[in-house]
């Protein structure tokens, strides 16, 4: 607790910043990690209910209703984007918290110079190692703290954002599955448009 105390408010700033930080990323793994993702190499019908079926099942019902255009795709952005919000809530946050991390320990390297600087003032030019400690002490500390906190962060969030690429790619595969099926009917024309339907039937 010694070097808290010496750090001076901005490291309570910090131990702040670290532990909303740590608790979005944390809560955003778990979240990710619970969530059950459908095998896209079987049969739609095997599929639990989940994102992946969500989407393709909405995608069937634009169909039938619209047919296909290239509104499609827009509308398969959308579905997937609203599916990816939940995941994504808070990483802004984590991203400006982990930038402006070192900031916060520029600012209490600055402040605690200041306060060195003064010490030589009173001091009148006759400095006292022991008077200048305190001072320096809460400059170098507050860079170190800070610094401690933006790296695991920003590699944190890295790690994160890049499982959520890979969950936002799975998504994508699975509303293709009804896409392509949708393009190729539409350019084969009406004699296999009977034929999409059954398929999308069982779909």
């Amino acid at each position: 607790m010694l070097w808290i105390e010496k750090g001076g408010p901005v490291i309570w700033i910090l131990i702040a910043y670290s532990v909303l930080g740590l608790t979005i990323i944390a809560s955003r793994y778990l979240q990710l990690l619970c969530t059950r993702r459908s095998d896209l190499t079987v049969s739609p019908q095997r599929w639990h209910v989940g994102a992946e079926k969500r989407i393709v099942d909405q995608l069937r019902s634009v169909l039938r209703l619209q047919g296909h255009s290239p509104e499609l795709r827009a509308t398969a952005a959308h579905l997937i984007q609203a599916e990816m919000k939940p995941f994504e809530s808070g990483l802004k946050t984590v991203a400006v918290l982990a930038n402006t991390a070192p900031l916060l320990g520029l600012l209490g390297t600055i402040t605690g110079m200041i306060k060195a600087f003064q010490v030589i003032e009173d001091a009148g030019g006759k400095v006292d190692a022991m008077a200048l400690a305190g001072g320096i002490w809460e400059a170098m500390l507050t860079t170190g703290v800070g610094l401690s906190v933006a790296i695991p962060l920003l590699i944190l969030l890295h790690f994160l954002e890049s499982a959520l690429g890979r969950y936002h790619w799975h998504l994508h595969q699975a509303a293709v599955l009804v896409l392509n099926r949708s393009e190729s009917v539409d350019i084969a024309g009406d004699e296999e448009l009977e034929e999409w339907e059954s398929v999308a039937d069982v779909l």
